[in-house]
């Protein structure tokens, strides 16, 4: 396991409850880390996504935003690195 493999090992997983005992990632799962915005440093879980799926990108519900309770944080996936999804925007 190379050291960017133990950082992603360290996050906790988007949509988990932030009272969960073990909020971090589960064998046998893939996740890409989310870079910048109001979900940075969070592992989104795209076990079983298509490539088509990965690039396309995900817009994920979250009160952290700009746009508060209802808002979305928009995430597309790096070029060259389908790990990690960088932020690009909120959206309502």
């Amino acid at each position: 396991m190379d050291r960017d493999d133990e950082q992603l090992l360290r996050g906790r997983i988007y949509g988990r409850d932030h009272d969960d005992p073990d909020p971090g990632p589960r064998p046998g799962r893939r996740y890409a880390e989310l870079v910048g915005g109001p979900l940075d440093g969070l592992l989104l879980d795209i076990t079983g996504w298509t490539r088509d799926e990965i690039g396309t990108g995900v817009a994920l519900p979250t009160e952290l935003g700009r746009f508060g309770a209802g808002g979305r944080a928009v995430y597309d996936p790096r070029p060259g690195d389908q790990r990690r999804f960088d932020w690009s925007g909120d959206i309502p």
